[in-house]
């Protein structure tokens, strides 16, 4: 069982900043690809940021160069540094990992966070 648990949310002026973190736990060999997601009220769930094992990365068009995702694999620790936040941020962010259980792996496996709440309001 793997569980991932975000925190950092919370409530910021826009222009602030705020670093949203996700921590995975569980039977994970490796880490194939994290995600970041979000969904604001009454619309749909949108990719924000990804990064790949081999580093690369992408961003929605609304965040680039506002935001960066990074991992520290090492400690199976997922980043969202969020900059120069504005009102349309405000939304639940989920972070995503896809992962193989173990070195025989042949399935790749999606574990979902429970989200946090930023709210970007002055």
């Amino acid at each position: 069982q793997v569980q991932l648990v975000e925190s950092g949310g919370g409530l910021v002026q826009p222009g602030g900043s705020l670093r949203l973190s996700c921590a995975a736990s569980g039977t994970i060999f490796s880490i194939n690809a994290v995600n970041w997601y979000r969904q604001a009220p009454a619309k749909q769930r949108e990719l924000v940021a990804g990064i790949s094992s081999g580093g690369g990365t992408n961003y929605a068009d609304s965040v680039k160069g506002r935001f960066t995702i990074s991992t520290d694999n090492a400690k199976k620790m997922q980043y969202l540094q969020m900059n120069s936040l504005k009102p349309e941020d405000t939304a639940v962010y989920y972070c995503k990992i896809s992962y193989y259980s173990s070195y025989y792996s042949t399935n790749r496996l999606d574990a979902w966070g429970q989200g946090t709440l930023v709210t970007v309001s002055s």
